[in-house]
């Protein structure tokens, strides 16, 4: 065992969302642990750093995207991306957190060492040098999208001659003032964009090659707002973060259960909004249930008010090929334009592309089974945040950070250096494994072959049920009879199944 202690007690992957999040829990729940949060980017708030294009917002109210020790104070529930960084700097700032981030600090690998019992990070600068940090434990919160590389349909623009862009490198010198845009996807991204491009664009047309559920409602939340008029801030926060909750949980279910009573719900809410104005229920109708993918919030009926007055559109067809003057789809039809932008998705990427392994050897992800949503099968002193596929990002962010608070406490109060989940060989072989990713979007199902496997029985599961899930992750006990604890060089820290399991004896 090494004589100097690791550099940090908890390194922490990303300063987004979850990053940030697993701080403030370590300020309240660990104060004094020594931590730090590498982050690759010159600025803190990941997805909401990263993406700059037009109308940028949160798909989720923010009374649930928000921390819960942290109200959301803005008017507007549905909140854009600027005022979503404010709300991640003022938490940064007033709780102390921003002295411990470590800007532009790419994390490229990590090797766990069992006789030492600390993972050895490999550091890429911004500079182009490496460097190494040492950690007894390791939290990742990098997210679950590639930042360097966007799914990519493989289209051959040929002909256009005007310019192509994606929405996760939007170019600051883009002037589509009256020009005409066609944006290619049906996802959260283009229906965001297309109100927001057709407030300055002579005209935007959403081509989509299948249609996705909408579901429309006001960007400011009425009860929120009335709550925090007659009551304390946290109170009325706490109370309108429930409802949401609540009012998510039994939608998805309803959705699940009786789909076509939702279909036909979405449906009246759609035709409420056009009233006499033309428009066709088939681009409204996808060949899926809803909350089979995710539902596209549509915040003051923005997209369907740019359609009424004229200054947008939706497409539903297959791309024959890209002219000079814009696309050609199969039918003949083209769609002339000055813009293409290619809101074609995200790329999954798990553990943040870092190239992980133990004891020397390579980790495959694929092959580890969750535990509890939040660790992994065998692996010890690692966490990382998934968030949830029905609900808000944070949700399972708030309940992860909160976890493993206390898992580090639990250590503290043993003195181990080492836990990890065990999970013997011929219990694995006992297991049966769940497509818990049954969403039939097309990043999840691109994604599958590299995604952690997941079992019918929890706790070797990510679940996708927050209400059971914050019951489950609060009432269990750390110490569960499968989180084992150890010391630097015993069999647990070393990682072989059979030894874990006779040391956990």
């Amino acid at each position: 065992m090494p004589a100097t202690p690791p550099d940090y007690e908890v390194l922490i992957v990303g300063a987004g969302i979850s990053g940030i999040g697993m701080a403030a829990h370590m300020e309240m729940l660990c104060p004094g642990r020594r931590y730090a949060i590498v982050e690759r980017r010159e600025n803190l708030g990941g997805t909401w750093d990263l993406f700059r294009y037009p109308g940028i917002r949160s798909d989720s109210d923010m009374h649930t995207l928000g921390f819960n020790f942290e109200p959301w104070k803005h008017e507007k529930s549905i909140a854009d991306g600027p005022a979503i960084l404010e709300y991640l700097h003022r938490i940064v700032d007033e709780r102390g957190i921003r002295d411990h981030i470590r800007f532009g600090h790419k994390v490229v690998s990590a090797d766990w060492r069992g006789d030492e019992a600390r993972w050895h990070v490999g550091i890429e600068l911004a500079d182009g040098s490496t460097t190494r940090i040492t950690a007894r434990f390791l939290y990742l919160g990098s997210g679950y999208y590639d930042y360097d590389e966007p799914y990519d349909p493989g289209f051959d623009f040929g002909e256009f001659a005007g310019r192509v862009v994606h929405p996760q490198f939007w170019p600051e010198d883009l002037d589509y003032a009256g020009k005409r845009v066609v944006v290619i996807g049906s996802g959260a991204t283009a229906v965001t964009l297309v109100p927001a491009m057709a407030e300055r664009a002579g005209h935007v047309t959403m081509l989509q090659r299948t249609p996705t559920w909408m579901f429309s409602r006001p960007a400011k939340d009425r009860l929120a707002n009335f709550l925090r008029k007659i009551l304390p801030e946290e109170l009325a926060y706490r109370i309108t973060r429930w409802k949401n909750i609540k009012l998510q949980d039994i939608g998805f279910r309803r959705a699940r259960t009786r789909p076509e009573k939702v279909k036909a719900f979405l449906h009246r809410r759609i035709r409420k909004v056009f009233g006499d104005a033309p428009y066709d229920p088939a681009d409204f109708t996808p060949p899926y249930n809803p909350w089979e993918q995710r539902l596209c919030l549509v915040p003051d009926n923005d997209l369907f008010e740019a359609m009424k007055r004229g200054d947008a559109a939706i497409r539903t067809g297959r791309i024959a090929r890209f002219a000079k003057e814009g696309v050609v789809l199969e039918d003949g039809e083209l769609l002339p334009a000055d813009v293409i932008v290619t809101a074609t998705g995200l790329r999954l990427a798990i553990a943040g592309k870092i190239a992980f392994s133990q004891n020397g050897t390579p980790v495959d992800f694929a092959q580890r089974y969750y535990y509890k949503g939040c660790m992994f099968s065998n692996l010890p002193n690692l966490a990382v945040v998934f968030g949830y596929l029905n609900a808000s990002w944070t949700l399972r962010a708030d309940l992860n950070s909160d976890y493993v608070c206390r898992l580090l406490n639990e250590m503290e109060r043993r003195g181990a250096d080492v836990a990890v989940p065990v999970l013997s060989a011929e219990d694995e072989a006992a297991l049966e494994d769940d497509d818990i990713f049954d969403f039939s979007s097309g990043y999840i199902q691109r994604s599958k072959h590299i995604m952690p496997r997941n079992a019918v029985a929890y706790p070797w599961r990510l679940n996708q049920e927050y209400v059971s899930d914050r019951k489950r992750m609060a009432q269990d006990p750390v110490d569960d009879g499968i989180i084992a604890f150890g010391q630097a060089g015993d069999a647990l820290a070393g990682g072989n199944k059979q030894r874990q399991l006779e040391a956990a004896e």
